[in-house]
């Protein structure tokens, strides 16, 4: 199939592209390139485009002609949008609205979503299921959710299938060490870890030591990065093989604390991580992890690769080869 990857210069939609075109698929990536990396796009062509601007979106997807959108492109930064809620409702919300609008113009079947756990807030009970009320503590998760009500909608009007892959939290780099994780400004657990571990300048900050968990610490469930990809190729064969609009959860299913991770990687790499404890994020949800049931029943789907070990292995191998610095840069030095 022909895949627009919207996001697809970007962290997920880079390690989707190369799933796709792995699996004999033709990725596209449509990205307006503010936090992605042209490097990055590897599988296939690149059109710089913002999904907002629909006048500039719709003739490049009806030149394409996709058969399928997977829709990765988004601002993803819980504290970021607690304090700039409009923001985010402008480019994730506007930006779906422009991008279905232009999908259905050029005839595209299928949309593959990138939704979140953090549609779910401060879960009644855990693990999360599907079925939970979706009520977000944060204007992100409240974004993803609204999005996905507009394929809901959308499929009503135009009969396009859809799956809205919740996930849970992403980490580790691709296996290769071809791409990875690479944020102008880091806010993901692991990549912290690792810099303090490295001896970067700055203590890794703990942000909330008094939630209700063991160690006072907030408590996720981490899945690869391979392994989110991956669920998307098996979403677009769910979909063409005539399976019904759904979401599904993405985890491995197992809690880690932010201690926990700390103790990981001091014991892998035999590192201390210097650290130092600070209030509790506005937004930010004590505990969340996710039965994966549905995925897995319906979907085929499971974590392969996301033991807490091999997230690490492969996310410590990516930062050893970024080296503060951006690893595309160095190698076209190198050359």
């Amino acid at each position: 199939m022909k895949v627009v990857v919207t996001g697809g210069a970007g962290y997920i939609g880079s390690h989707t592209c190369k799933a796709l075109a792995r699996a004999g698929h033709q990725p596209i990536a449509v990205d307006n390139l503010i936090t992605g990396h042209r490097e990055a796009v590897k599988w296939g062509p690149l059109h710089v485009v913002d999904i907002r601007d629909g006048a500039a979106l719709a003739p490049v997807l009806a030149q394409i002609a996709p058969d399928a959108i997977i829709h990765l492109a988004a601002s993803a930064i819980v504290k970021d949008s607690m304090s700039d809620p409009f923001g985010y409702f402008d480019n994730n919300v506007r930006g779906t609205l422009s991008l279905l609008q232009a999908a259905m113009r050029a005839g595209t079947r299928f949309v593959v979503f990138s939704s979140s756990c953090a549609t779910y807030g401060i879960p009644p009970d855990l693990p999360i299921t599907e079925d939970m009320p979706q009520r977000p503590s944060n204007p992100y998760g409240e974004t993803k959710l609204v999005c996905e009500k507009l394929l809901r909608w959308t499929e009503a009007a135009f009969g396009t299938k859809w799956v809205a892959l919740r996930y849970f939290n992403v980490a580790g780099a691709d296996p290769d060490g071809e791409i990875g994780e690479m944020h102008a400004d880091e806010t993901h657990l692991i990549p912290l870890v690792l810099r303090a571990a490295a001896g970067g300048a700055d203590p890794l900050l703990v942000f909330g030591t008094d939630h209700a968990t063991a160690d006072g610490t907030a408590l996720r469930d981490y899945v690869h990065v391979s392994d989110v990809a991956e669920a998307h190729l098996i979403a677009l064969k769910y979909l063409a093989s005539g399976g019904s609009s759904d979401a599904f959860n993405l985890g491995a299913g197992t809690p880690m604390s932010v201690r926990d991770i700390v103790r990981v990687v001091e014991n892998t790499l035999g590192r201390v991580v210097p650290s130092r404890d600070m209030p509790r994020r506005p937004g930010d949800p004590p505990a969340l992890w996710a039965d994966a049931t549905r995925a897995r029943d319906t979907l085929g789907w499971s974590a392969r690769h996301s033991s807490i070990d091999e997230i690490i292995r492969s996310a410590w191998n990516w930062e050893q080869r970024v080296g503060g610095g951006n690893p595309w840069q160095a190698q076209q030095v190198a050359g």
